[in-house]
Order: structure tokens, then C-alpha cells, then sequence
């Protein structure tokens, strides 16, 4: 998420990106694309037009993309599957890659795969090369780039387990190889939430198991999602974090047990409400804005803490209109 720094200078600033990021329009009609809404392109169809957005299907579009924002000192941000982000009403002040690279190899146990194409599709054709390992993520929107930044995971499986290398776009535009070392996996965090770097692609390690349980598996996992995840109505994910354990070693608790205790289901803002199925969940009920859902997720997260002493944290992030400059932690506010 943006942090909000001096105030004094941030219209003429973004007068100046209007300007540049038109003149790099006009000098690149075929691939800056002007003026599409993020609600396009994000899991909870929301958000105003970026500046001008560019569809990055292989590693030369990725690093011009780079190097573009970085040669303007234009602010940009890259997206995969759009879930786990709000964008903001206003749009983007800057621009937006979309990763639209869906390359896929199988070879023996080896899976190697583009950062754009979707987890889902991953782990079916995963299991139709007669893989087993990635069937915990049936379901799971958004991409494998996003799912490996975000260290994705449930029913007691991460992404990370399995990968064995990553290719990685450096900000400066090299093109690195790294292990699973370089990612310092976590619940639902990596070096990567906190670097401008960009993730390429990936390799991951998987096994010829008990296809048939795998397949179960998956069956089970897509029912249970279907069930508690809304299926017609657009949201984001989760979007508090689960609790750490109550104990070592023990099992995280859930962050949707909470919301339900106090209410949460029940709580709408315009036409941003909480899921009836899951409390953890905000939804788009229609025509729903991304003030409307900060401030319902703002609610939802005082009712826990007046009640409970707790302060859940966001999974989902917000892009915010105008990126202040590069502050640490601050994933969004890559610029050159």
C-alpha cells in the first residue's frame, strides 16, 4: 500500500507523468495502450483508467516495459491475475504491465512456467502430465508470478515448497536465476513483496504420486471453494491475514472466525459487502468503489479489535492513484 508522504508537490508531479506518459503514447501507439480501466483487469472489477498499460507477453516486453517507466521516471506497477489488489477509483498515475505470458513445459518431474499463466491452469495440467503436489491450490485465483510473490498457499501446502528456481527481472534490467533461498518464504510473504524486482518465471519440483488421491483431492478442494468462495460475484481473496498460532507449531487462526463472531457478515458499505459464505471475504455487489470497500474493510477490522484486542493486517493491497516516491515496504512505488 502507498504511504502518504508531502502533499506540496504531488499535483504538479502528476501533471508531469500525464505529460510523459501521453508523449510515450504517442511514440509508442502499438504497445502502450491509453486509458484502460483496472476494473479490466483486476479480480474485484474496480478501479479507474491507468495512465496507459501494456501487455507484457514475454521477457524483451517485460524489460522495455523497465525501462520505459525508468528512462521517464514514471511510476509503474506490474499485475498478474489481478486478485489480491484494490485499485483505486482514480486509476493509476503511471504505468501498469500486465504479465500475459502463459508458457508451460513439462518435462519428467519438472514443471517450468511462465509468472503469467493462471495457478489454476497449473495445477490441471499438472495433473493431466501425472504430477501430484500442487493440487492444495485448486481453485486459488490469480497467477503463478503473483501466487510465488505472495508465497500463496492452504490446507497446510505453500507454493514455495516446490519451487526450485525462479527468473527474475532486476530493476536495473538484468536477468537473473535464483533459488528458493532468494524468495525468504513465509505465511504469505517473500523478499520479493519488498523489492521492485519482477518474477519471470519458474521452476518447480513435483512428484508421480497416488494420481487418483490427487485427483480426489482437488474434487474436494474445489467443492469446499465453491461453497465458501463466491463464484458469481467479483472479489479479491481473503483479505486479512490468518493469526499466527496460539501455539508453536500449531495451526494459524483463522482471520474469517473473528469477523464472523462480530458481525462482519452483515456489514455493507455503497455496494461493497462482506461474502454470506465467508467473512473474510469482501465483495462486489455491483457497482462498488474502492473508497467503499476501504472503508468496509476498515470496519471490519476495528469491530475485531474493539472486541478481541486484535488487529488484523490486509492481504490485499490498494493501489493507490499517485505512487509516492520508493519507500521501504512499499512494493508499489517502483519508479526509475
Amino acid at each position: 500500500m502507498h504511504r502518504t508522504g508531502s502533499q506540496d508537490n504531488r499535483p504538479a508531479e502528476a501533471a508531469r507523468i500525464v505529460r510523459a506518459v501521453a508523449a510515450l503514447g504517442r511514440s509508442h501507439p502499438d504497445r502502450i495502450l491509453p486509458d484502460i480501466p483496472l476494473s479490466t483487469v483486476t479480480a474485484l472489477r474496480i478501479g479507474g483508467p491507468a495512465l496507459g498499460l501494456i501487455w507484457l507477453r514475454n521477457s524483451v516486453d517485460a524489460q522495455q516495459f523497465l525501462e520505459i517507466a525508468r528512462d521517464a521516471e514514471i511510476p509503474a506497477v506490474c499485475l498478474g491475475g489481478g486478485s489480491n489488489v484494490l485499485a483505486d477509483d482514480r486509476g493509476f498515475c503511471g504505468l501498469v504491465g500486465v504479465m500475459a505470458d502463459e508458457a508451460l513445459e513439462i518435462r519428467g518431474d519438472t514443471v517450468r512456467a511462465a509468472a503469467g499463466i493462471p495457478l489454476d491452469r497449473l495445477v490441471v495440467e499438472s495433473l493431466q502430465a501425472g504430477l501430484t503436489g500442487l493440487e492444495f491450490a485448486s481453485g486459488i485465483p490469480g497467477s503463478l508470478g503473483g501466487a510465488l510473490v505472495g508465497n500463496a498457499g492452504c490446507y497446510g501446502h505453500e507454493i514455495g515448497e516446490f519451487l526450485r528456481e525462479a527468473t527474475v527481472l532486476r530493476e536495473d534490467g538484468r536477468i537473473d536465476t535464483v533459488g528458493p533461498e532468494a524468495f525468504g518464504f513465509a505465511y504469505r510473504q517473500t523478499a520479493f513483496k519488498e523489492s521492485r524486482d519482477l518474477i519471470l518465471g519458474a521452476v518447480l519440483s513435483l512428484q508421480r504420486g497416488d494420481l487418483a488421491a490427487a485427483l480426489a483431492e482437488r474434487a474436494d478442494h474445489l467443492a469446499s471453494r465453491h461453497a465458501k468462495h463466491p463464484v458469481e460475484l467479483p472479489c479479491a481473496g481473503s483479505w486479512f491475514k490468518n493469526l499466527p498460532p496460539a501455539e508453536p507449531g500449531g495451526r494459524r487462526q483463522p482471520a474469517g472466525a473473528l469477523l464472523e463472531a462480530v458481525g462482519a457478515k452483515s456489514m455493507r458499505i455503497g455496494d461493497a459487502g462482506v461474502f454470506s459464505g465467508h467473512a473474510n471475504i469482501i465483495v462486489n455487489l455491483g457497482r462498488a468503489r474502492s473508497v467503499d470497500v476501504l472503508a468496509l474493510a476498515a470496519q471490519m477490522r476495528a469491530a475485531v479489535l474493539d472486541r478481541y484486542g486484535v488487529r488484523l493486517e490486509a492481504e490485499v493491497r490498494h493501489l493507490s492513484w499517485l505512487a509516492a516516491p520508493p519507500w521501504p515496504g512499499d512494493p508499489w512505488a517502483f519508479r526509475g
